[in-house]
């Protein structure tokens, strides 16, 4: 019995694959995992991150160190769900503000990619959401760039009335370390949860107020009128190319608070030289607002105001 090592004849609807059938199949493989997995992927070692962070800054002990706390006791790393649930709320409602308006105007973007940070102080850097396609008008520049801050920001005050509530106020401490900065909305909220406080009393935010607290920072820094951040975007709508004389006029002021105080207004600084200060035109520029939208760029304003602190971390 002889073994036939020819090539089997094909029916003429038998379909062979060509080279550039593979290509598009490496190409579709390509852009699921760029579409769905990655974002996951990127989404759940946050998770992770975030937790470990929020686990570690229950230590008592401030001389091990983030992985040996984690390889001694991995059954901590739940004590960090109170910080990680309140921050990571406050950040994936920011971006699927940004995400679903982007959806209703039309605009091709990509799911929030986040992005894992070190687990020694926060555990994220915060998330970013690609468009694929240039925006069509102001209004829907507008209207992307001031969903995200207003949707965490409605986040981010309800868990700081949380947090108030469960934290613990103290007699101020001599020691040295490092406190928060209060923008006005902390100030005014503790005072109407907590009433008032003697001038040598402290407060010890619970991790649910402290998530709360850096949602609100994080909030500040994302509306300065500065490139392409969201409040670059909401400048530009509203002003047009005076955008970028508010953010030249800006610089120093950042700069002085750097001298001052917090020396990471420097590094913002360095950031936004590279970003560039101007925002990019966009098209069909001349469409008005209309007044609800000014309205909204009036209160995105006033949550600007609420949140800023220009001294954030405090080393005393």
């Amino acid at each position: 019995m002889n073994r036939d090592d020819s090539e089997p004849s094909r029916s003429p609807d038998e379909l062979i694959p060509s080279s550039s059938d593979e290509d598009e199949w490496e190409e579709d493989e390509r852009r699921q995992f760029s579409v769905w997995m990655l974002p996951a992927l990127l989404f759940l070692l946050t998770v992770f991150t975030v937790l470990w962070a929020g686990a570690y800054q229950t230590t008592t002990n401030p001389l091990v160190g983030p992985w040996n706390f984690l390889v001694d006791d991995p059954g901590s790393l739940w004590r960090g769900v109170p910080f990680a649930a309140t921050l990571l709320g406050i950040l994936v409602t920011h971006e699927l503000g940004h995400y679903v308006l982007s959806r209703i105007h039309g605009v091709p973007t990509s799911l929030p990619l986040f992005v894992p940070g070190l687990p020694h102080f926060v555990g994220t850097f915060g998330a970013i959401i690609r468009m694929r396609a240039p925006l069509t008008d102001r209004r829907a520049l507008f209207d992307i760039g001031v969903a995200g801050p207003i949707a965490g920001f409605v986040v981010a005050v309800i868990a700081l009335v949380v947090g108030l509530r469960l934290s613990t106020v103290v007699p101020i401490q001599t020691s040295y370390g490092m406190h928060l900065g209060e923008p006005l909305l902390l100030q005014v909220a503790s005072w109407v949860v907590l009433g008032p406080l003697a001038p040598t009393a402290d407060v010890i935010l619970h991790p649910i107020g402290f998530a709360a607290w850096f949602g609100l920072f994080i909030t500040s820094l994302n509306l300065l009128p500065i490139g392409q951040l969201d409040g670059g975007h909401v400048a530009y709508a509203l002003l047009g190319d005076r955008q970028r004389s508010l953010a030249v006029a800006l610089v120093p002021i950042l700069m002085v608070f750097g001298w001052l105080g917090w020396k990471g207004w420097f590094l913002w600084v360095g950031l936004a030289g590279m970003m560039g200060l101007a925002h990019p035109p966009v098209r069909n520029s001349h469409r008005e607002l209309g007044r609800t939208r000014v309205l909204v760029g009036w209160f995105a304003l006033v949550i600007f105001a609420l949140t800023f602190s220009w001294e954030p971390f405090i080393l005393r």
